[in-house]
């Protein structure tokens, strides 16, 4: 039963990156993009953002889907939540100068407590 919660966790990761990769697609560069833009450095950074996209969206629909065969779906589906919000939270304090707020921290807390509490009633 451990290995589904770690495939739950590993889920949330990939929803987070996922939902970071939708932030930084840009729609407007992909409408003029180029096979000859594929040749150039610039042209595949432009597209990292949609090759996330699409490969961090599988990762997180594939592990959330393993995770669901032993974790009752209710569980499987507010841990996966709240860890997602939480990774997103960490990420864009770390990697977008998102600021620090001491509120958002004890409601970050009160999402952990859920996710422990949870975990230990679902068995």
């Amino acid at each position: 039963m451990t290995k589904y919660w770690t495939y739950l966790f590993i889920a949330a990761i990939f929803e987070a990156a996922w939902t970071f990769s939708l932030k930084l697609l840009n729609f407007s560069d992909l409408k003029r993009f180029s096979f000859v833009q594929c040749l150039t450095v610039e042209g595949i950074y432009k597209l990292f953002p949609l090759l996330g996209y699409i490969f961090f969206g599988i990762a997180n629909t594939y592990f959330f889907a393993i995770s669901m065969k032993q974790i009752p779906m209710a569980s499987a589906m507010a841990v996966w939540m709240a860890l997602s919000l939480v990774f997103i939270k960490i990420a864009e304090f770390l990697f977008f100068a998102g600021k620090f707020s001491w509120i958002e921290t004890f409601f970050l807390m009160l999402i952990a407590i859920g996710i422990i509490g949870l975990k230990v009633v679902s068995k």
